[in-house]
């Protein structure tokens, strides 16, 4: 999973509280107490699973008595005594939290997975009682009717605002019945979401394509040493090479390698993980989901789940999502019907009766693209090595904000992972980062951001956050580093957005942190764009060995093939988009194959070639299950037009490290977390609503306009 900010937020959201027991004490658990290690980051070194349920004891234990002081009180409800109070319950709680969900992402065993699904229910029952407490609900209600008459500034009345709607949202307003019908619904769903990723997990470590010498016929000399370096580490010998269902070792098969069986075998296990009808098949879950979450829905007055989840985003109905996807989708599947026509011309001359398949796609696009452009990855990857995009990124942030990056020794939760010291650009301490690049059997797929802990206020003074990037990236091969495809390299930035998202909140109030979802990624997106600019490159994309910046004529062949292939992303991202949607706008449910809905939602109804899957399938489609993103993985195009807007105002004004158009982002829409709605916020950064056309122009689906208007000279500060 590419972009992944919020994969494990419903985790988060559930993690308030715990009511275990265990003989540990405090003296022997690091997660207790105060922390004391450089830069307040958590002790990893000292960590064990067996820490975490008496440190879910305390913060419960703590929120409870914090919760209680409210509701006894017998003072008129305030905003200090009851907005703020509850807005500052639970901190030692959420400081668990965020560790041991992260690391259940990046770095889990066999204790924390047994853990999570023993915790999530009682975690899920906790964090209703909690929602659902009368009297708490009573004091907040009172001073939301109130708030216009407290003499409230702007950042306390989007707290009382955001704390009641989130109350509402978690069924305050239900009658006791309905109440215990949604507790015992919540309960049920952490735990099939625990289920449903672990069976992922399993499903990616328990495939391999393990083959001989003469079956690598076309794979590029570090292909097969990363697939050999593999099957060494399986215990397999010097003469075997494995290839695997991660990213880094599934993509450059299916590119370059001239077995079409083999391709085939890859690509299937890929398409069919966690549908092979065995103890790892995730259909009866899915179906769990959507019974569960309709059933949600429909108590708290939706008629489905994707509603009840859009109404609180920048959307606010599913018919404008709807709205968006289908306008990109009829232009992107027409554009990938050309590609496909182009390629299919190539694939005839190998097969003149074949049939060109899903698994054909990568290996005949980067035919063409060579032929079209007299370019093929391998050719680039030697300028992207991953330290010398690592110094990029750092660069770039340096260019915009005048934020430096210094490696530091601090505790890490694996030895492959390493920290940085974020300093602003007066030298004052920012926060920390970490990074964690490669992968392992105990982390999941994709790239995400997240933090083990957050930027708040503790007693007027700033806590710094720590945020960490994990990926999956392309490993070192024997003397050569990790060199990484364009869309590793696309990626780092992206998750470097989310990082320097977190990075720079300066926000007053826990409760004001989040954005909205279809929000959240314009600060990861927007950094993209500057990933292939020519100026960029010949900061960073350096030859490996030769320290040769990259040579113009292959930089105009990046320039010349951007467009390159776009039809066809842009149509398995919308089509997951859609599936996710269609499936969560079930209003009345009944049981159901998966893979039969999916191919209604999108063959039938919408045309979607067989030569195209959509990027996720349902049964191992994370974000939307056992993840943050459930009706929402539109986010990503929804932010797009955002992000393509913004860009555009950095070309627009003729400098691409527009350092004042920068400082402008940052303080306007980085800084401020969820301060504001996501909508006023980009207004507040641009002085006008988005437009879609940098988007359209960006994915080749409309011309761009003869002229681009240009910024005003000088910026309102």
């Amino acid at each position: 999973m590419k972009r992944t900010f919020g994969l494990f937020l419903s985790l988060m959201l559930l993690m308030t509280a715990a009511s275990c027991t265990s003989p540990q004490t405090a003296g022997e658990n690091p997660l207790l107490g105060e922390w004391t290690t450089p830069y307040g980051v958590p002790p990893f070194d000292r960590i064990r699973a067996e820490h975490f349920l008496p440190a879910f004891e305390q913060g419960m234990s703590l929120m409870n008595a914090e919760i209680g002081a409210i509701t006894a009180s017998g003072d008129e409800p305030t905003f200090e005594n009851t907005i703020l109070a509850y807005d500052d319950a639970g901190r030692s709680l959420e400081r668990t939290s965020l560790v041991f969900g992260m690391l259940c992402a990046a770095e889990t065993n066999d204790d924390l997975q047994a853990l999570q699904e023993e915790l999530m229910p009682r975690l899920a029952a906790h964090a209703d009682r909690i929602r659902l407490d009368g009297k708490l609900f009573e004091r907040v209600k009172s001073v939301y009717d109130r708030r216009a008459s407290l003499g409230l500034d702007a950042e306390q009345l989007r707290l009382v605002e955001k704390i009641y709607n989130d109350f509402v949202r978690s069924g305050a307003l239900l009658d006791a019945e309905k109440k215990a019908r949604l507790a015992a619904i919540n309960e049920e769903l952490s735990v099939v979401a625990v289920r449903f990723g672990n069976n992922i997990l399993a499903e990616n470590n328990g495939f391999r394509l393990e083959l001989g010498a003469d079956q690598l016929g076309g794979l590029p000399v570090g292909v097969r040493d990363a697939a050999r370096e593999k099957a060494q580490s399986l215990g397999l010998g010097r003469d075997k090479w494995v290839f695997t269902l991660h990213k880094p070792s599934l993509l450059p098969f299916l590119t370059y390698s001239t077995e079409r069986a083999l391709r085939e075998e890859l690509y299937k296990g890929y398409l069919n993980r966690c549908a092979n009808g065995d103890e790892h098949d995730n259909k009866q879950l899915i179906n769990d989901f959507i019974r569960l979450r309709t059933e949600k829905a429909h108590l708290l007055g939706y008629p489905s789940y994707a509603a009840y989840v859009v109404a609180d985003e920048m959307a606010r109905t599913t018919d404008a999502v709807y709205a968006l996807l289908e306008e990109i989708w009829t232009p992107a599947l027409r554009r990938a019907e050309g590609e496909l026509a182009e390629m299919e011309e190539i694939f005839r001359k190998d097969f003149p009766d074949g049939t060109f398949e899903s698994w054909d796609w990568w290996y005949y696009a980067e035919k063409l693209r060579k032929q079209k452009y007299d370019l093929d990855e391998e050719m680039l990857r030697p300028y992207f090595a991953l330290e010398n995009v690592q110094s990029g990124i750092f660069f770039l942030a340096n260019r915009l904000y005048g934020i430096t990056f210094r490696p530091i020794s601090v505790p890490v939760y694996h030895a492959e992972a390493s920290a940085y010291e974020v300093l602003d650009a007066d030298e004052s301490h920012l926060g920390v980062l970490y990074f964690d690049f490669f992968p392992r059997d105990g982390k999941s797929q994709g790239a995400w951001c997240g933090n083990y802990v957050e930027q708040s206020y503790v007693d007027g003074e700033r806590v710094a956050p720590v945020v960490s990037i994990v990926c999956n990236f392309t490993r070192p091969t024997g003397n050569t580093p990790a060199l990484l495809s364009l869309d590793e390299t696309e990626t780092l930035f992206h998750e470097f957005g989310h990082a320097l998202h977190f990075l720079f909140h300066d926000v007053k109030y826990r409760g004001l942190t989040e954005v909205e979802g279809d929000f959240v990624e314009l600060p990861s997106q927007v950094m993209e764009n500057w990933a292939f600019e020519p100026e960029m490159l010949r900061n960073y994309a350096l030859h490996y060995r030769s320290g040769e910046v990259i040579p113009q004529h292959l930089v105009e062949k990046l320039r010349r093939s951007t467009l390159f292939n776009q039809g066809f992303m842009t149509t398995e991202l919308i089509a997951a988009a859609l599936s996710d949607l269609d499936i969560h706008s079930t209003t009345e449910y009944a049981p159901f194959d998966p893979a039969a809905f999916e191919r209604r939602a999108l063959v039938e109804k919408r045309g979607l070639i067989p030569q195209i899957e959509p990027r996720y399938r349902y049964p191992y489609f994370s974000h939307i299950f056992d993840g943050g993103y459930s009706a929402g993985y539109y986010f990503y195009t929804w932010a797009a037009v955002l992000d393509k807007d913004a860009f555009d105002r950095f070309k627009s004004s003729g400098d691409l490290f527009n350092r004042e158009l920068a400082d402008r982002f940052r303080r306007r829409l980085l800084a401020r977390g969820g301060s504001a709605d996501g909508m006023t916020l980009y207004r507040d950064f641009c002085g006008s609503d988005p437009d879609k056309t940098a988007l359209l122009v960006a994915r080749g689906l409309v011309e761009r306009p003869a002229q681009v208007e240009d910024l005003p000279a000088k910026l309102e500060k």
